[in-house]
């Protein structure tokens, strides 16, 4: 269960530098929301960056995808389910993104019609995939914190922490469009997850899982962890 975690820890780690250097990092650099022109010009200019974007969203998607099998079998509970499927929804959602700053940079490299539009398009829906995928992304955080909570395997401040920073997230996604001028208030929203997310990643890459829980579930849960060794001691006692 320890090695579980720790790789569990690494993709989620690696989920987190994904979208911080693609999405934080590289597309502001790239995308102008308010000139098509200055877009365009910043592909041309710098390919090499967006083609780096490209990667790093791709390394979004295979992060959060395998991550969600992962944490599925970490906490081998039905709750697990829910952020195997709103992990790999999300992933998804990525998955499109990137498919759209591709063809934004194929446009920019070989041009058509009014390539500065369809740039500033594509990367206008690119951005949206993003902000709608935020109910995902909330979505992911209330079941990872309830498995949290229900098996005693990682402070339970830690799951209420993540099930409030879920439930943050998803309503700053309806904020966003709601209310357009709120956008402080919606940013302001997604703290606690961001809080709560990298307590989880240094948890997991850090102390891994509790050795010790309570509670007769979480105990058969140990007990068929260690079933195997104790077997292959067993047989070589024999």
């Amino acid at each position: 269960m320890i090695r579980t975690a720790r790789v569990t820890g690494l993709l989620y780690l690696g989920l987190a530098i994904g979208g911080a250097f693609g999405f934080l990092l590289i597309r502001p650099q790239l995308f102008d929301p308010d000139n098509a022109a200055a877009t365009l010009a910043n592909l041309v200019a710098d390919p090499s960056l967006a083609r780096a974007g490209i990667v790093f969203e791709l390394l979004t998607v295979l992060t959060q995808a395998l991550a969600a099998v992962w944490f599925h079998r970490l906490f081998r509970q039905p709750a697990a389910f829910g952020i195997a499927a709103f992990g790999l929804a999300n992933a998804f959602a990525i998955l499109i993104s990137a498919a759209l700053l591709a063809t934004a940079l194929s446009v920019a490299e070989d041009p058509y019609g009014d390539p500065a539009a369809l740039v500033q398009t594509l990367y206008l829906a690119s951005d949206h995939l993003w902000g709608v995928g935020a109910i995902f992304f909330g979505l992911w955080l209330i079941p990872m914190g309830w498995c949290v909570l229900s098996s005693g395997l990682m402070p339970r401040a830690l799951g209420w922490l993540l099930i409030a920073g879920g439930a943050g997230y998803v309503l700053s996604a309806f904020l966003r469009y709601a209310l357009p001028d709120a956008a402080l208030i919606a940013d302001l929203l997604a703290y606690p997850a961001t809080i709560g997310e990298f307590w989880m990643i240094g948890y997991l890459l850090i102390v891994g899982v509790r050795r010790t829980v309570t509670g007769a579930r979480n105990a058969q849960v140990i007990s068929d962890e260690t079933a195997p060794t104790r077997q292959t001691g067993s047989n070589q006692a024999a």
